[in-house]
């Protein structure tokens, strides 16, 4: 076999594999949340994660809309460098019983505005930390995740069901977690130091890790072999 031929064949595995790793990446590249399961009554840290699927137009800002009918009585975020965070608190659509306290009063919008230069482009994920709490007692809890590009178009993430195209941030309580869903389901019992750190074993990282393996693999056989082959001449 010539060695152009081996060229060509380990550069087609490595395509091939690279081709693979990358269909699961293009079909999760949506805006989620992570960890996306809590215990009820539990203060905990969840991270909306961020892609930018437009290669046109980058991310210039992320309006998180917040449960009313389950509100969270607590809320604050942890700052993004880069990135201006505003809490908006508004009146409930129905007060809501806690304890010995009526709330008539919540954060329900969450809004991050990219300063010049911090937008998230192509090929980017940006993560916003939220720490919120106490988690309510009910099966699951969907926010409203709207993304703003450059160019003005706006996405809305806040379709439901199996087939969703802009398919809503889901934090599953009392539910059981679709098997199909993407996201971490570890259950956070409570409020945690490491709130600022990045969320660990991230799926792209993991993917893009694999797909460089798999060149360098390839290309390391082409020179294996033909090494073998001057040798033998």
């Amino acid at each position: 076999m010539k060695t152009s031929t081996l060229t060509k064949s380990a550069i087609a595995i490595a395509a091939g594999a690279a081709l693979a790793i990358a269909v699961p990446l293009a079909a999760s590249a949506h805006v989620s949340i992570n960890p996306n399961a809590a215990a009820a009554g539990a203060y905990t840290v969840i991270t909306f994660k961020v892609p930018t699927e437009s290669a046109t137009a980058t991310t210039t800002k992320l309006e998180v809309t917040l449960p009313t009918d389950h509100p969270f009585l607590s809320v604050s975020y942890v700052p993004v460098p880069g990135w201006t965070t505003q809490l908006v608190q508004s009146t409930l659509p129905k007060p809501v019983v806690s304890g010995d306290d009526t709330i008539t009063e919540a954060t329900t919008k969450v809004i991050w505005t990219a300063d010049k230069g911090s937008e998230i482009t192509e090929g980017q994920l940006q993560q916003f930390p939220l720490s919120v709490g106490p988690v309510p007692d009910t099966g699951s809890v969907s926010f409203i995740a709207d993304q703003t590009y450059s160019d003005g178009t706006v996405v809305s993430w806040s379709d439901t069901g199996e087939d969703a195209e802009h398919p809503a941030p889901v934090l599953y309580i009392n539910d059981e977690v679709p098997s199909d869903h993407h996201g971490s389901t570890t259950v956070t019992a409570a409020h945690t130091d490491d709130a600022a750190a990045p969320a660990s074993g991230d799926d792209v990282l993991a993917r893009i890790l694999g797909i460089a393996g798999l060149v360098v693999g390839a290309v390391g056989l082409v020179i294996g072999i033909t090494a073998r082959r001057k040798n033998a001449a």
